[in-house]
Protein backbone atom coordinates (compact mmCIF):
# COMPACT_ATOMS: atom_id res chain seq x y z
CA UNK A 1 0.00 0.00 0.00
CA UNK A 2 1.51 3.67 -1.04
CA UNK A 3 2.02 5.35 2.19
CA UNK A 4 0.37 8.75 2.39
CA UNK A 5 1.29 11.61 4.06
CA UNK A 6 -0.78 14.60 5.08
CA UNK A 7 1.11 17.94 4.13
CA UNK A 8 -0.07 21.45 5.30
CA UNK A 9 -3.46 19.75 5.01
CA UNK A 10 -2.50 18.16 1.07
CA UNK A 11 -2.97 14.16 1.35
CA UNK A 12 -0.02 12.87 -0.82
CA UNK A 13 0.64 9.61 -1.89
CA UNK A 14 4.55 8.75 -1.39
CA UNK A 15 5.89 6.16 -3.43
CA UNK A 16 9.00 3.65 -2.75
CA UNK A 17 10.38 4.94 0.07
CA UNK A 18 12.43 2.14 0.55
CA UNK A 19 14.27 2.41 -2.24
CA UNK A 20 17.59 3.04 -2.59
CA UNK A 21 18.12 6.21 -4.70
CA UNK A 22 22.20 6.41 -3.62
CA UNK A 23 23.89 2.50 -3.84
CA UNK A 24 26.84 3.90 -2.63
CA UNK A 25 25.76 4.87 0.89
CA UNK A 26 22.28 3.00 0.72
CA UNK A 27 20.26 6.00 0.77
CA UNK A 28 16.71 5.91 0.13
CA UNK A 29 13.87 7.70 -1.23
CA UNK A 30 12.39 8.14 2.40
CA UNK A 31 15.96 9.46 3.69
CA UNK A 32 15.61 12.07 0.70
CA UNK A 33 12.57 13.15 1.55
CA UNK A 34 13.27 13.57 5.24
CA UNK A 35 16.09 15.60 4.32
CA UNK A 36 14.14 18.47 2.25
CA UNK A 37 11.28 18.78 5.30
CA UNK A 38 14.13 18.84 7.45
CA UNK A 39 16.13 21.93 5.48
CA UNK A 40 12.52 23.16 4.36
CA UNK A 41 13.09 26.65 6.22
CA UNK A 42 16.03 27.24 4.23
CA UNK A 43 15.41 25.92 1.09
CA UNK A 44 11.70 27.31 0.28
CA UNK A 45 12.71 30.86 0.20
CA UNK A 46 15.52 30.55 -2.69
CA UNK A 47 12.43 28.49 -4.50
CA UNK A 48 9.82 30.14 -4.32
CA UNK A 49 8.62 32.38 -7.22
CA UNK A 50 10.95 30.88 -9.14
CA UNK A 51 10.10 28.76 -12.20
CA UNK A 52 11.27 25.28 -11.40
CA UNK A 53 13.17 23.17 -13.96
CA UNK A 54 13.24 19.23 -12.77
CA UNK A 55 16.23 17.47 -13.08
CA UNK A 56 14.59 14.11 -12.54
CA UNK A 57 16.83 10.87 -11.41
CA UNK A 58 13.66 8.22 -9.94
CA UNK A 59 15.70 5.38 -10.39
CA UNK A 60 19.18 6.92 -9.28
CA UNK A 61 21.72 8.92 -10.58
CA UNK A 62 22.92 5.18 -12.46
CA UNK A 63 19.15 5.02 -14.35
CA UNK A 64 18.11 7.96 -16.58
CA UNK A 65 18.48 11.38 -15.76
CA UNK A 66 16.12 13.61 -17.72
CA UNK A 67 15.62 17.33 -17.80
CA UNK A 68 11.71 18.54 -17.49
CA UNK A 69 10.70 22.33 -17.56
CA UNK A 70 6.97 21.91 -18.26
CA UNK A 71 4.49 21.09 -15.50
CA UNK A 72 4.45 17.30 -15.23
CA UNK A 73 1.51 14.89 -15.94
CA UNK A 74 -0.29 14.38 -12.80
CA UNK A 75 0.33 17.42 -11.01
CA UNK A 76 -2.24 18.36 -8.68
CA UNK A 77 -4.22 21.18 -9.37
CA UNK A 78 -3.54 22.76 -5.94
CA UNK A 79 0.33 22.86 -6.81
CA UNK A 80 1.30 26.33 -8.41
CA UNK A 81 1.98 27.07 -11.91
CA UNK A 82 2.41 30.18 -14.34
CA UNK A 83 3.49 30.83 -17.27
CA UNK A 84 6.92 32.07 -18.21
CA UNK A 85 8.11 33.47 -21.48
CA UNK A 86 10.84 31.87 -23.41
CA UNK A 87 12.11 32.25 -27.07
CA UNK A 88 10.71 29.07 -28.18
CA UNK A 89 7.23 30.17 -26.82
CA UNK A 90 5.30 30.15 -23.65
CA UNK A 91 5.66 27.30 -21.17
CA UNK A 92 3.84 26.22 -18.36
CA UNK A 93 6.50 25.59 -15.46
CA UNK A 94 5.69 24.87 -11.59
CA UNK A 95 6.36 26.98 -8.54
CA UNK A 96 7.40 25.70 -5.20
CA UNK A 97 5.99 28.01 -2.79
CA UNK A 98 5.50 25.92 0.13
CA UNK A 99 6.40 22.72 2.06
CA UNK A 100 3.06 21.00 0.37
CA UNK A 101 4.64 21.52 -3.05
CA UNK A 102 8.17 20.79 -2.01
CA UNK A 103 7.19 17.11 -0.93
CA UNK A 104 4.77 16.55 -3.94
CA UNK A 105 8.19 17.61 -6.27
CA UNK A 106 10.45 15.81 -3.78
CA UNK A 107 8.30 12.50 -4.80
CA UNK A 108 9.26 12.63 -7.74
CA UNK A 109 12.76 12.63 -7.13
CA UNK A 110 14.72 15.61 -8.48
CA UNK A 111 17.28 18.02 -8.63
CA UNK A 112 15.97 21.36 -8.26
CA UNK A 113 16.98 24.20 -10.82
CA UNK A 114 15.65 27.35 -10.58
CA UNK A 115 17.10 31.02 -13.24
CA UNK A 116 18.07 34.24 -11.27
CA UNK A 117 14.74 36.02 -11.52
CA UNK A 118 11.21 35.61 -10.14
CA UNK A 119 8.11 35.14 -12.01
CA UNK A 120 7.03 38.58 -11.41
CA UNK A 121 9.31 40.17 -13.38
CA UNK A 122 10.68 37.32 -16.13
CA UNK A 123 14.26 38.53 -17.37
CA UNK A 124 14.74 41.19 -14.66
CA UNK A 125 17.76 39.82 -12.50
CA UNK A 126 17.75 39.75 -9.02
CA UNK A 127 20.62 37.28 -8.50
CA UNK A 128 24.44 37.16 -10.27
CA UNK A 129 26.08 33.42 -10.09
CA UNK A 130 29.50 32.43 -11.34
CA UNK A 131 29.68 28.56 -11.68
CA UNK A 132 33.19 27.61 -10.91
CA UNK A 133 33.91 24.47 -12.97
CA UNK A 134 37.60 22.31 -12.44
CA UNK A 135 39.08 20.86 -15.02
CA UNK A 136 40.86 17.45 -13.64
CA UNK A 137 43.69 17.74 -12.44
CA UNK A 138 42.20 20.75 -11.06
CA UNK A 139 39.69 20.17 -8.37
CA UNK A 140 37.33 22.39 -5.82
CA UNK A 141 40.86 23.95 -4.00
CA UNK A 142 41.16 25.60 -7.26
CA UNK A 143 37.76 26.91 -7.48
CA UNK A 144 38.03 28.39 -3.77
CA UNK A 145 41.53 30.07 -5.41
CA UNK A 146 39.24 31.86 -8.27
CA UNK A 147 36.44 32.03 -5.95
CA UNK A 148 38.36 34.32 -3.55
CA UNK A 149 39.97 36.44 -6.48
CA UNK A 150 35.99 36.92 -7.62
CA UNK A 151 35.13 38.06 -4.15
CA UNK A 152 37.71 40.65 -3.72
CA UNK A 153 36.75 42.14 -7.37
CA UNK A 154 33.10 42.24 -6.79
CA UNK A 155 33.66 44.08 -3.23
CA UNK A 156 35.07 46.54 -5.42
CA UNK A 157 32.05 47.58 -6.88
CA UNK A 158 30.71 46.96 -3.68
CA UNK A 159 28.70 43.90 -4.19
CA UNK A 160 28.80 41.33 -1.21
CA UNK A 161 29.22 37.12 -2.70
CA UNK A 162 27.88 34.12 -1.10
CA UNK A 163 29.20 31.09 -2.04
CA UNK A 164 27.78 27.44 -1.87
CA UNK A 165 29.02 23.91 -3.08
CA UNK A 166 27.90 23.19 -6.51
CA UNK A 167 27.29 19.12 -4.85
CA UNK A 168 29.20 18.38 -7.53
CA UNK A 169 32.93 18.91 -8.33
CA UNK A 170 32.91 23.04 -8.22
CA UNK A 171 31.75 25.67 -6.32
CA UNK A 172 28.81 28.58 -6.95
CA UNK A 173 29.44 32.38 -5.83
CA UNK A 174 25.69 34.30 -6.03
CA UNK A 175 25.43 37.84 -5.13
CA UNK A 176 22.18 39.91 -4.98
CA UNK A 177 21.54 42.39 -7.43
CA UNK A 178 18.89 44.62 -8.82
CA UNK A 179 18.27 47.42 -11.61
CA UNK A 180 19.30 45.19 -14.05
CA UNK A 181 18.46 42.63 -17.09
CA UNK A 182 19.35 39.17 -17.21
CA UNK A 183 21.61 40.22 -20.54
CA UNK A 184 23.23 43.06 -18.58
CA UNK A 185 23.89 41.11 -15.50
CA UNK A 186 25.17 38.45 -18.11
CA UNK A 187 27.65 41.10 -19.86
CA UNK A 188 29.37 42.12 -16.54
CA UNK A 189 30.07 38.53 -14.73
CA UNK A 190 31.68 37.92 -18.89
CA UNK A 191 33.69 41.01 -18.20
CA UNK A 192 34.39 39.50 -14.55
CA UNK A 193 35.07 36.59 -16.00
CA UNK A 194 37.82 37.74 -18.07
CA UNK A 195 39.37 39.77 -15.88
CA UNK A 196 39.81 36.74 -13.55
CA UNK A 197 41.46 35.16 -16.64
CA UNK A 198 43.91 37.95 -17.02
CA UNK A 199 44.76 37.80 -13.51
CA UNK A 200 45.21 34.10 -13.17
CA UNK A 201 46.43 33.35 -16.70
CA UNK A 202 47.36 29.85 -15.41
CA UNK A 203 44.19 28.81 -13.43
CA UNK A 204 40.87 30.50 -14.55
CA UNK A 205 39.64 30.48 -17.78
CA UNK A 206 36.27 32.22 -19.55
CA UNK A 207 36.10 30.26 -22.38
CA UNK A 208 34.32 27.22 -22.76
CA UNK A 209 36.04 25.45 -25.08
CA UNK A 210 36.35 21.79 -22.88
CA UNK A 211 39.93 21.16 -24.90
CA UNK A 212 41.22 24.64 -22.43
CA UNK A 213 40.00 23.04 -19.13
CA UNK A 214 42.70 20.77 -17.87
CA UNK A 215 44.37 21.69 -14.89
CA UNK A 216 41.88 25.51 -14.94
CA UNK A 217 38.69 26.71 -13.29
CA UNK A 218 36.46 27.57 -15.85
CA UNK A 219 34.37 30.80 -14.87
CA UNK A 220 30.99 29.94 -16.09
CA UNK A 221 29.07 33.59 -16.23
CA UNK A 222 26.63 32.43 -18.67
CA UNK A 223 24.02 31.14 -16.36
CA UNK A 224 22.87 34.49 -16.04
CA UNK A 225 21.12 34.35 -19.07
CA UNK A 226 17.32 34.13 -18.90
CA UNK A 227 16.83 31.32 -20.36
CA UNK A 228 19.50 29.51 -17.74
CA UNK A 229 19.09 27.40 -14.14
CA UNK A 230 21.45 26.66 -11.89
CA UNK A 231 21.50 24.51 -9.17
CA UNK A 232 18.92 25.48 -6.31
CA UNK A 233 20.89 26.27 -2.62
CA UNK A 234 20.47 23.09 -0.97
CA UNK A 235 19.25 20.78 -3.54
CA UNK A 236 20.57 17.45 -3.74
CA UNK A 237 22.57 16.15 -6.59
CA UNK A 238 21.90 12.96 -9.00
CA UNK A 239 25.39 11.97 -8.01
CA UNK A 240 27.63 8.74 -6.41
CA UNK A 241 26.54 9.94 -2.98
CA UNK A 242 23.54 12.42 -1.40
CA UNK A 243 25.72 15.12 -1.97
CA UNK A 244 23.76 18.96 -1.87
CA UNK A 245 24.62 22.08 -3.25
CA UNK A 246 24.95 23.99 -0.15
CA UNK A 247 26.69 27.17 1.22
CA UNK A 248 29.79 27.25 2.93
CA UNK A 249 31.39 29.87 4.95
CA UNK A 250 34.34 32.03 3.54
CA UNK A 251 36.45 30.94 6.22
CA UNK A 252 35.73 27.56 4.50
CA UNK A 253 36.68 28.69 1.16
CA UNK A 254 39.73 30.28 1.94
CA UNK A 255 40.91 27.10 4.04
CA UNK A 256 40.41 24.72 1.08
CA UNK A 257 43.90 24.43 1.17
CA UNK A 258 44.39 22.61 4.07
CA UNK A 259 41.27 20.94 4.23
CA UNK A 260 41.58 19.73 0.60
CA UNK A 261 38.52 18.93 -1.37
CA UNK A 262 37.26 16.42 0.91
CA UNK A 263 36.37 19.59 3.34
CA UNK A 264 33.91 20.66 0.85
CA UNK A 265 32.03 17.58 0.03
CA UNK A 266 28.72 18.06 1.78
CA UNK A 267 26.35 15.50 1.92
CA UNK A 268 22.49 15.30 3.18
CA UNK A 269 23.17 14.78 6.86
CA UNK A 270 25.89 17.36 7.42
CA UNK A 271 23.94 19.93 5.39
CA UNK A 272 20.86 18.74 7.96
CA UNK A 273 23.09 19.34 10.95
CA UNK A 274 24.46 23.08 9.32
CA UNK A 275 21.15 24.57 8.84
CA UNK A 276 19.90 23.31 12.20
CA UNK A 277 22.93 24.22 13.86
CA UNK A 278 23.20 27.61 11.81
CA UNK A 279 20.20 28.58 9.69
CA UNK A 280 20.65 29.72 6.39
CA UNK A 281 24.14 30.89 5.83
CA UNK A 282 22.15 32.60 1.98
CA UNK A 283 19.69 34.42 3.60
CA UNK A 284 21.31 37.86 2.91
CA UNK A 285 20.56 36.98 -0.42
CA UNK A 286 17.05 37.03 0.18
CA UNK A 287 16.62 41.08 1.54
CA UNK A 288 16.21 43.36 -1.44
CA UNK A 289 17.75 45.81 1.01
CA UNK A 290 20.90 44.45 0.23
CA UNK A 291 20.87 43.80 -3.55
CA UNK A 292 23.34 46.19 -5.14
CA UNK A 293 22.94 47.64 -8.63
CA UNK A 294 25.97 46.91 -10.92
CA UNK A 295 28.48 49.48 -11.68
Amino acid sequence: MTPIAEVEGRRLALSNLEKVLYPATGFTKGEVLHYYASVADALLPHLRDRPLSFLRYPDGPDGQVFFAKNVPPGTPEWVTTAEVPRSEGPARMVLVQDLASLVWATNLVTEFHTPQWVIQEPGQADRLVFDLDPGAPASVVECCEVALWLRERLAGDGIEAYAKTSGAKGLHLLAAVRGASSQEVTEYAKRLAVEAERAMPGLALHRMTRSLRAGKVFVDWSQNAARKTTATPYTLRAAAEPTASAPVTWDEVEGAGVSGAEGLVLRAPDVMARVREGGDLLAPLLDEGRATPLP
